[in-house]
């Protein structure tokens, strides 16, 4: 009988190295938990991304406690250390002085576990855990939060969202992503400081948005920007027309308008691009009385895709990405449906989700969405298909014919590549007889 082979040793988790800086710390006499959203994401029964420890040790008792340390946040009481594999956020219990430039304290005092729970955003952010002794420490009330499945500000929620605009954000985020109802004083905070959002640096702005409009949750997120007020500080770079209605000071309307955001990969992750594109066409088509359809445009995906490289500093990359999106569905809807623009489109990198846009667009009701049932029907007719050969020529091959590169070039490679495509032509002697001939 041949013997069972040993069990594989199981690798240790994040939480482990965690745990293990935890026990360090207290065995040199120290109080130590994990904090914030891992207690939170534990206590909901869901596998935390991070695990962050807090202690009453000092930044520089903890570095003298462990020998891989990094000081990137030891004017907050923050530093990393390593343990086993896994880099651990270790910050000391701290309170906060005021916060000048709405977003960072001026100043910080080494605290209690209490005091510092009480200088944090939302009660369910506020928990502490004993993992030694498996032991929730709730100075908050957070425990009961999350069993009621509310939101709530730490506090005096006014307090709370004046230290820290972007704590706006991430209430619509908390909520949308747990399934909780706003408490009614801090949402009216929220109502009351959104105008304060445009103080936050886009960027900030774009993390927030990232991690809220990918998620299957999105659709909820869309909604809680639109009734907390907060969208139209978000999008004001698009401008609306000035008959619009502000978006920033009304509650969200139940129409179809914002439906179309809704309608977009239903219960599945979206890209942002896909995100930040539906999200624009859904903002500028609820602040016109122009058809959903006619500002799909070319026009319209210049003009998000460069506003959002303004209003929130996305990459090159996102914002190509955003007006690829737009663009492809505009064309393929308001322009000839060739077989090569229906096999450029297939061949896009973002055609997938241009399709979800345009599925989208399909399911909102109340608009003639005929034009776009027949773009995809055209478009489903060559899925599968070899929609991008090797072009027969390249622009090597026009410099070796003489030809002296300029804006020609791309103008006639294209429309060579769109005979080729067609099946107009076949060889490159063909396609080379061709592009000289284009003007």
């Amino acid at each position: 009988m041949t013997p069972a082979p040993p069990p594989i040793p199981r690798q240790p988790s994040v939480r482990d190295d965690a745990v293990a800086i935890i026990r360090r710390l207290r065995d040199s006499r120290h109080v130590a938990y994990l904090a914030g959203g891992c207690v939170r994401d534990e206590l909901l029964g869901l596998a935390p991304k991070d695990f962050d420890v807090a202690t009453d040790a000092p930044p520089d008792r903890v570095r003298q406690l462990f020998s891989k340390t990094q000081a990137v946040g030891a004017a907050f009481g923050v530093i990393l250390v390593r343990s086993g594999r896994s880099m651990i956020e270790v910050a000391t219990f701290r309170t906060d002085g005021t916060y000048s430039d709405g977003r960072h304290p001026d100043s910080i005092t080494f605290t209690t576990a209490e005091a510092d729970a009480r200088r944090r955003d939302f009660t369910i952010n506020g928990l502490f855990l004993d993992p030694i002794e498996n032991r929730v420490i709730d100075h908050v009330g957070g425990q009961d939060d999350l069993r009621a499945k509310v939101l709530r500000a730490i506090g005096d929620p006014q307090h709370r969202f004046a230290e820290d605009y972007l704590r706006m954000l991430r209430a619509a985020r908390f909520a949308a992503r747990f399934g909780l109802t706003i408490e009614p004083s801090t949402e009216a905070a929220i109502r009351k400081y959104a105008p304060k959002l445009i103080e936050i640096s886009p960027e900030r702005i774009a993390d927030e948005l990232r991690a809220m409009l990918t998620p299957a949750s999105r659709t909820v997120a869309w909604r809680q920007l639109w009734s907390l007020g907060l969208i139209g500080q978000i999008m004001r770079f698009l401008a609306p027309p000035p008959s619009a209605p502000a978006p920033n000071a009304g509650a969200w309307r139940a129409d179809e308008r914002i439906g179309l955001f809704e309608h977009v990969r239903p219960d599945e992750t979206a890209s942002f691009p896909l995100s930040l594109a539906v999200a624009s066409l859904a903002f500028l088509w609820q602040c016109s009385i122009s058809p959903l359809l006619a500002i799909l445009s070319t026009e319209t995906a210049a003009h998000v895709a460069r506003t959002m490289r303004k209003a929130l500093r996305i990459s090159n990359e996102e914002q190509d990405s955003v007006q690829a999106i737009l663009r492809l569905s505009s064309d393929i809807i308001h322009q000839p449906r060739t077989v090569a623009r229906i096999k450029r489109f297939l061949a896009s990198a973002d055609a997938s989700d241009a399709k979800a846009l345009l599925e989208a667009i399909l399911r909102v009701p109340g608009h003639d969405g005929s034009a776009v049932e027949q773009a995809l029907g055209d478009v489903s007719k060559f899925s599968g298909s070899d929609v991008a050969p090797p072009p027969l020529v390249t622009g090597d091959d026009l410099v070796a014919a003489g030809l002296q590169p300029g804006s020609r070039f791309k103008r006639i490679l294209d429309r060579t590549y769109d005979e080729q495509l067609e099946g107009r032509i076949a060889t490159r002697q063909e396609a080379m007889q061709f592009a000289l001939q284009v003007e």
